[in-house]
């Protein structure tokens, strides 16, 4: 019952073919052609006017300070959670210590 089963290949039926003999066949060089000179592809070009630099100049200002802004705010709402949870400690503790003072 513990011990796997190794499923067995079973034996092919049928007639086999012996697998067919392949002949190397003789390479023929031909005389390579002369290349022709291509005309390199025409990719279009972006050329940056003075307008469209400050407007990319721009876009990435307030990218930078939009991205800043919000860090900004995650990083000071995990300061205010965090003082307010030591504040709340110190709070507890002090009430435990004085409940143990008045018995």
């Amino acid at each position: 019952m513990f011990k796997p089963k190794v499923p067995t290949m079973p034996q092919p039926t049928g007639l086999i073919t012996p697998p067919a003999v392949v002949e190397p066949t003789a390479v023929v060089q031909q005389s390579p052609t002369p290349l022709v000179a291509s005309t390199p592809a025409a990719r279009p070009t972006v050329q940056l006017t003075p307008g469209s630099a400050l407007a990319l100049v721009g876009g990435g200002a307030a990218v930078v300070l939009v991205v800043g802004a919000v860090l900004l705010s995650m990083l000071l709402a995990v300061a205010i959670t965090g003082a307010s949870v030591a504040i709340c400690a110190l709070v507890i503790r002090s009430l435990i210590a004085s409940d143990n003072q008045h018995r």
